[in-house]
């Protein structure tokens, strides 16, 4: 893994003589935003969060996402916040790209990196400051907790990459892998932070379409992803969001790794409440 793969966004904005970016794509089954469109001028900042930007790439909104949030941070030196999250019942994952960025939550303290993962559950109390000398950057996905009688809260989870295993798809001699953070077997998780990688010559082999809403940000590399029937090139940096049932499959598309950090909603039953 190398660490300046990892944060990618451009923030510059364009010169006037650049042609406008033709990447970009929004449509009722799926949303592509290409790592130009991430520049300095469409941050944002939260309240408590002191020297820290972020760019909202997927939100629930009418005709967008229906169950997550992901935003892409950039936290300063000495930045950081004491009051993180201001919504409650509110669960976080967090992934560092880059940087060194001190967690505490629950009282415990743990030293964040490139390649940290971390699970919140609601009613964890945390902190987060970046205490190295350079920017920190991360990936912050947010989701209401759906509560089920009879099952607990989630446990905190810190864990690095590195350390976790792969699991290898069939038939792929290692080519198709994916990095689970957490067991798919323990039904107190109602979504599914992972890292899914292809190399080169790699494929998905048939149209998935399922119920699962994705959020993919390439980390790595460059692919080609088949979106609702229309295939799209990505590169590292770029944001998809794909609705319930979209049809997707992908090849890599590059003479590297491909790389993408995943996000799905998992483990509930179809909820009537919106009816």
């Amino acid at each position: 893994m190398n660490p300046e793969r990892l944060s990618v966004r451009k923030g510059e904005v364009p010169p006037q003589r650049t042609l406008l970016d033709k990447r970009a794509i929004v449509t009722e089954a799926y949303t592509v935003i290409p790592r130009g469109s991430m520049t300095d001028i469409v941050n944002s900042r939260l309240p408590f969060w002191e020297d820290t930007l972020l760019w909202v790439l997927a939100s629930p909104i009418a005709g967008f996402c229906s169950t997550f949030s992901h935003y892409l941070v950039e936290m300063q030196p000495g930045g950081g916040s004491s009051n993180p999250e201001t919504e409650e019942g509110v669960q976080s994952t967090l992934f560092v790209t880059s940087g060194n960025v001190t967690l505490t939550v629950n009282g415990a303290t743990h030293k964040l990196e490139c390649g940290s993962f971390v699970y919140l559950p609601p009613s964890a109390e945390w902190t987060l400051f970046n205490t190295g000398a350079q920017q920190a950057d991360f990936h912050w996905f947010r989701k209401p907790y759906h509560y089920v009688k009879g099952l607990d809260e989630p446990d905190i989870i810190v864990v690095q990459e590195n350390d976790i295993e792969a699991y290898v798809m069939p038939d792929t001699n290692g080519g198709w892998t994916t990095k689970r953070f957490v067991d798919k077997t323990d039904l107190r998780h109602d979504m599914h932070i992972t890292i899914v990688s292809f190399e080169p010559g790699c494929v998905i082999p048939f149209l998935e379409t399922h119920v699962m809403e994705h959020g993919l940000y390439v980390l790595e590399g460059k692919g080609v992803y088949n979106l609702n029937q229309d295939w799209v090139e990505v590169e590292a940096g770029d944001y998809m969001w794909l609705r319930a049932y979209c049809p997707q499959a992908c090849y890599a598309g590059g003479d590297g790794t491909f790389r993408y950090l995943l996000y799905k909603d998992v483990n509930r039953h179809m909820s009537f409440n919106h009816r």
